[in-house]
């Protein structure tokens, strides 16, 4: 408070998730705190560098449709940026005339945010095993939207009721893991379920899980995502 540092939760476990019973358990935090201009920068990217992102999603689709002029290395030279080393979890959109045409993505940062925007650009043009993947003549009419992801935080709750009381509709995205299921649902999914309790239900349904089953043991995260451009 003193140095007007904001506090930015990274992971959290406590020993009762990896053994011995929940009843009684030591907590182990791993926090980062940033001052003003470094959480501004930590949080937030320029619209330009937003742009060329977008613009590497759509290059790595033609590339792989066999429709670039230039391909990648028109741009590659710009990605050298060290904003774009840093390793965040993705989510690539596709859309046609505004219908989903495509989505896929990480939730844990585990490539470089170019590489990983480039793998989920792919994925979600020709992998999205609910669609079948993307033909030439519809490239053009697709619209590409990315959003990279906060670390996703854990959330503390004993009780539904509890768990729900915490959700901010519109803002957070929600990660649901319990032994084998696992969920999530990005923060526009509350443009079509607003109530809190009926988007928690449905993301218990995607999870393979019965909409009124709970456990304490189960683990909810959440995390927001920046859209970009």
């Amino acid at each position: 408070r003193k140095h007007n540092w904001t506090p930015q939760l990274i992971y959290y476990e406590n020993s009762g998730d990896t053994a011995g019973p929940r009843r009684q358990v030591v907590g182990y935090a791993a926090i980062a705190f940033y001052g003003e201009e470094a959480m501004a920068e930590s949080t937030q990217m320029s619209e330009e560098k937003g742009r060329l992102l977008v613009q590497l999603a759509r290059q790595t689709i033609a590339e792989k449709l066999g429709q670039t002029a230039g391909g990648r290395e028109d741009i590659a030279h710009r990605l050298n940026d060290e904003t774009f080393q840093s390793k965040r979890g993705t989510f690539v959109t596709l859309t046609k005339n505004h219908q989903l045409r495509g989505c896929i993505g990480s939730i844990e940062a585990r490539l470089p945010l170019a590489q990983d925007i480039a793998a989920n650009a792919f994925g979600a043009a020709f992998r999205d095993p609910r669609f079948p993947p993307l033909e030439s003549g519809e490239r053009q009419a697709i619209e590409c939207k990315i959003e990279v992801l906060t670390v996703p935080e854990p959330l503390a709750f004993t009780t539904e009721a509890e768990l729900l009381g915490q959700l901010v509709p519109g803002r957070d995205g929600l990660l649901l893991e319990a032994g084998r299921h696992k969920g999530t649902f990005l923060p526009t999914v509350w443009d079509q379920l607003p109530d809190p309790e009926a988007f928690w239900h449905h993301l218990k349904r995607k999870a393979g899980l019965p909409a009124d089953y709970f456990d304490p043991a189960m683990r909810v995260y959440r995390y927001t995502t920046e859209v970009l451009p």
